[in-house]
């Protein structure tokens, strides 16, 4: 049932240090739900009852939250590998407490959280592996939230642009690389209104700081960016 998913589920931190054989055991113990999902489809909304810690196996999609003013803030875009809904694992709250829209049609494996964190009748070997697992991928996304506030706390929209910027510009080692975000996408992310964007965007690029052009970036002065206020 899981061989087709089962090379892109060793890539999922959750698994990390896990052989194929014990993978497959501890899948057949989880049994899992695949569930297809066409764009646009919402895969979960905000306070409905939780289902599970999310997979996305195939396509992407995009988790977001409303603003105290209701506007939609894109928390995160996550793509093949990518975890959603482990924070809720550990918590007593048994609603989503965001709501994941499928950017692209997208396949998404669901986890019971009770046969990940609660004890296994099978005695697995992997279990306390995966509870390790589990615990690590908390602590990042927890440190990633937190990453989050202090964007959203950010008055300035140059600054959050520059900080944006850097930060991808650490992640992939080189002035030059591509954003997973759509322009939209990274408005809605830096909770600013994209003409906002637009405009910042343009001035840096006329500063000579930056260029761009769609989604590829490339940052020509790194200290005038780490300076832009």
């Amino acid at each position: 049932m899981y061989e087709k998913w089962i090379k892109i589920l060793m890539k999922v931190d959750l698994f990390k240090n896990f052989e194929i054989d014990e993978l497959n055991k501890m899948l057949m113990c989880i049994r899992p739900n695949i569930v297809h999902f066409k764009k646009k489809e919402y895969v979960t909304i905000a306070e409905n009852k939780f289902n599970g810690i999310g997979i996305v196996v195939e396509g992407e999609v995009i988790v977001t939250k409303e603003n105290a003013a209701g506007n939609r803030v894109i928390m995160a875009k996550l793509g093949q590998s990518d975890i959603f809904g482990e924070m809720m694992a550990f918590s007593e709250y048994d609603k989503w407490a965001a709501t994941v829209i499928a950017s692209t049609d997208c396949t998404v494996i669901f986890l019971p959280p009770e046969k990940i964190i609660g004890n296994c009748s099978n005695m697995c070997i992997g279990h306390t592996l995966l509870i390790r697992n589990m615990l690590s991928l908390v602590s990042k996304k927890a440190l990633g939230l937190n990453r989050k506030v202090e964007y959203l706390a950010i008055k300035s929209i140059r600054r959050k642009i520059s900080l944006y910027l850097l930060e991808q510009y650490r992640k992939f080692g080189k002035s030059t690389f591509m954003i997973h975000l759509k322009r939209n996408e990274l408005a809605e992310f830096l909770n600013v209104s994209r003409p906002s964007l637009s405009r910042e965007l343009i001035k840096l690029k006329d500063e000579g700081i930056i260029d761009f052009y769609r989604s590829s970036f490339k940052i020509i002065d790194v200290e005038a960016l780490k300076t832009s206020k």
